[in-house]
């Protein structure tokens, strides 16, 4: 970067540079990101009469192409990203005559000075760096292997059984007769007392179990491999014992990082599972769109579904099924006392269509219970997650007869709980942050002071740190969520380098190249969301006293009139033409979830008036129910494009929450009119509805800008739109609209398509496997490092107690004043 810099001021580009700098600061603002610096360079090129190609094959059009900020601050600071999860920082003189690489810690003084929050004559600050802790673990270098954590580690602990055989040998040994359920022991006994008699006696029960037919059953011969040191868990017939056996035996041969993988997963190792999920309302009837609730139910139940059915399969295969081993999955979340007839304030709730699956609701401690007694938001329940970790320790202790094999900490709050109570029990833990707050507050941290009564930025962005480098293993839903792209920088990346003027710098807050990342997207549930063309029998919910929850239809038909004709007070607007071709769209009102800029789309576009009608799916239609500030602000201006683009007839606006069998009936009541979908979110960061609504057969156009467009191919399987350019969202659809029209297979081509993508790599199973898979090889990972890992958890525990606490028991005590 620093040579592309030098060639610019060295070349007659640097002429063209200060007209750009220029032109930025005529605007008055010192501050500029990625899209502004673009579309500034784009009018500097028009008004200069550049020619086409001095946009994109210049020297400085690369230079704007990689500048993702421009400070104008005592000179000229260059914020670049030459590649992902990587930046650096340049400063110019005034005259663009010198140039000089900057720190880390020089930009983010720059920063808090911007913010007006610079006193170096008071002291400095608390700089939070990670990189030392993580000098030793082993680094992918490639960053488009980043993600790919799980492969990565198999291939470096197989080098390691190759390169070190007796230190990782006697490591796996420990591992596998640290093996137990309850008080049985699994795999092998104490009779294996050394890597040497390991060997040995495999070679013996090797020998014995391919003497057997292949389906002898493992009951029969369980004895015989009692008596050479190998207990049950290893396979349900002969024939199973000796593949999985045989797999052990390579690994202390030759090991191979296939082999390690194939050996790890056909081993048992987990059987209790915690699925930690704190905020909102958490239950199975009367709460999708409740506050704060959305993924808990189609996310976390599902993947709890998913786990018992797989850990069940496990088992049964393994053979310990026959001596009484049996898995539990457990979601544990907070108890509501008031629970608005939800059953929110019931202690346990077992999972429909499970055997052993259990919603476990543990309440806050009522330190005010005008307070605890409701429902918190998700930004004011900081201070009562040390204090419900500790609870929740002995309710699952209690539950599970002893411990969890297996922690996953959901969001922010769940996946600090999961950190403190992965430390008291000892397992392994995962993180799945779903959507992280700071990259959705640009500016989030730079003005914490600010937002702080609202938002509580200190305390879930230093949650955020703790947990992400807590964690033994990281989940995301895409590539995009670790380290972004050539445009956008990644939710997780935000947190490399940021600060928080006044309370601490984060010169380093995560290394990105650690193989903990992995991406493991969440499936649909097809006995729910499935194609329109398929018939399946009709699952209703039971019904809710909630009169604003429509109750499970029943028939499609029902859907139908509530879709399209229905008389209802949670409803806005009658159809001129009901049968008229839908675009249908279904999101809490927010601004990031963006329904009134596809609204404002539908009303700026005659062609989409012409030929469709917009149907939209929300919390509420009237602004006096809003849940706050922010949705009411969303009602009104849906309302006022109504109003300005006189779209009466033409819009249908459900303010109700949909049972979760009538969300996906309403997908395939939208595809039977042969509709259209659309997700027209500012950012997304992965986008369960988009899987919904492609698995329901409907052709999906969603948003570029996250995860979406790595679920669709665009043009193939669904179509990426531009949520901020309105005319060329309204274009692509109305493209779409005409093609149909001159190709009347098009809409059925796409609809195949999309069903195809989502069942091919978008479910449950595969997901369960792979989480399964991580959490078994990251336990044999950190089995012999441990002790390289103590150092940084000490270090997490610090900040916890040193930063997070104080400032949680602020909030405490302003919520003891509540009345």
């Amino acid at each position: 970067m620093l040579k592309l810099i030098k060639a610019v001021l060295n070349s007659d580009e640097r002429a063209d540079l200060h007209f750009l700098i220029e032109s930025l600061r005529a605007s008055g603002e010192s501050y500029f990101l990625h899209n502004q610096i673009q579309q500034a360079f784009a009018n500097c090129c028009y008004y200069s009469d550049k020619p086409a190609h001095f946009f994109h094959s210049s020297y400085l059009g690369e230079l704007v192409r990689y500048t993702h900020e421009i400070i104008w601050e005592e000179g000229v600071w260059l914020v670049m990203r030459s590649r992902v999860a990587s930046s650096q920082v340049y400063r110019l003189d005034a005259e663009l005559a010198s140039v000089e690489e900057m720190t880390v810690t020089e930009i983010l003084n720059l920063r808090d000075a911007i913010a007006n929050r610079y006193f170096p004559e008071e002291g400095g600050l608390l700089e939070i760096d990670v990189a030392p802790f993580y000098a030793s673990s082993p680094t992918i270098r490639d960053p488009r292997n980043i993600g790919n954590g799980l492969e990565f580690l198999n291939r470096y602990l197989s080098s390691k059984l190759f390169h070190d055989p007796q230190k990782w040998l006697e490591a796996l040994l420990k591992f596998l007769r640290h093996n137990r359920y309850k008080d049985k022991s699994l795999l092998l006994s104490d009779r294996i007392a050394s890597v040497t008699e390991l060997s040995e006696q495999l070679k013996q029960a090797l020998k014995f179990v391919s003497e057997l037919p292949a389906d002898e059953p493992y009951e029969k011969f369980r004895q015989r491999l009692q008596s050479l040191g190998f207990e049950p868990g290893w396979g349900n017939t002969a024939g199973r014992v000796r593949n999985v056996l045989g797999f052990l035996d390579r690994l202390i041969d030759s090991p191979d990082h296939a082999v390690l993988e194939a050996f790890i997963s056909h081993v048992p190792l987990i059987f209790r599972v915690v699925l930690v999920s704190v905020h909102g309302w958490l239950g199975q009837v009367g709460v999708l769109g409740r506050p704060d609730t959305s993924g808990q139910v189609a996310y976390v139940i599902n993947e709890a579904r998913s786990l018992e059915k797989q850990l069940q399969e496990d088992i049964r295969l393994s053979g310990l099924d026959i001596v009484g081993v049996m898995p539990k999955v457990v979601v544990l979340t907070r108890l509501i006392p008031n629970s608005e007839g939800t059953s929110c304030h019931e202690r346990l709730e077992k999972i429909r269509d499970t055997e052993n699956a259990w919603i476990l609701r543990v309440p806050f401690r009522e330190f005010n219970p005008k307070v605890t007694q409701n429902w918190l938001s998700k930004t004011e329940i900081w201070p009562y997650l040390e204090t419900f970790a500790l609870d929740a320790e002995t309710e699952l202790k209690e539950e599970f007869q002893g411990s969890p094999d297996l922690i996953v900490g959901n969001y922010s709050d769940g996946s600090l709980v999961a950190f403190l109570m992965a430390r008291h029990f000892g397992a392994p833990w995962v993180n799945i942050a779903h959507a992280l707050e700071k990259p959705r507050h640009l500016f989030g941290n730079l003005y914490w002071q600010d937002l702080e009564d609202q938002y509580h930025f200190s305390l879930q962005f230093t949650a955020d740190l703790i947990a992400m480098n807590g964690a033994d293993c990281i989940l995301t839903s895409t590539y995009q969520e670790i380290v972004g792209t050539s445009d956008m920088v990644g939710h997780y990346e935000s947190y490399k380098s940021f600060t928080m003027p006044q309370l601490y710098h984060a010169v380093n807050g995560i290394d990105l190249f650690n193989p903990k990342f992995n991406v493991v997207p969440p499936g649909v549930d097809e006995s729910i969301f499935f194609p329109y063309n398929e018939n399946k029998e009709e699952t209703p919910e039971p019904k809710n006293s909630d009169s604003s929850e429509m109750t499970s239809a029943r028939t499609p038909e029902r859907i139908k009139e509530l879709l399209l004709t229905r008389e209802d007070y949670h409803i806005f607007g009658k159809l001129d033409d009901p049968n008229a071709r839908p675009i249908f769209s279904i999101a809490p009102l927010t601004p990031v979830k963006n329904l009134s800029g596809l609204a404002e789309c539908f009303g700026r576009s005659s062609l989409l008036q012409e030929q469709c009608n917009l149907i939209l799916v929300t919390g509420t239609v009237h602004g006096e129910e809003a849940a706050n500030l922010e949705e009411k602000g969303e009602i009104e201006k849906l309302y006022d494009i109504i109003a300005r683009y006189d779209l009466y007839g033409k819009v249908r606006w459900l303010g109700m929450r949909l049972t979760t069998p009538d969300t996906g009936a309403a997908y395939r009541a939208i595809a039977e009119l042969q509709g259209i979908f659309v997700q027209p979110a500012r950012y997304e960061s992965f986008g369960l509805t988009v899987l919904e609504a492609m698995i329901s057969g409907l052709p999906t156009f969603a948003t570029k800008f996250g995860g979406p467009s790595e679920i669709i191919q665009d043009g193939d399987s669904g179509f990426h739109i531009n949520p901020t350019d309105l005319e060329g969202t309204a274009e692509k659809i109305g493209q779409f609209l005409a093609d149909c029209s001159d190709h009347p297979d098009r809409w059925q081509t796409i609809s195949d398509r999309g069903i195809e993508r989502v069942r091919n790599k978008y479910n449950w199973l595969l997901h369960t496997q792979h989480l399964l898979s991580l959490a078994k090889t990251y336990s044999f990972w950190n089995y012999p490092a441990e002790d390289n890992r103590e150092p940084l958890l000490r270090y997490l525990e610090a900040l916890f107690y040193l930063i997070y606490k104080p400032r949680a028991q602020k909030l405490l005590e302003q919520h003891l004043q509540y009345q």
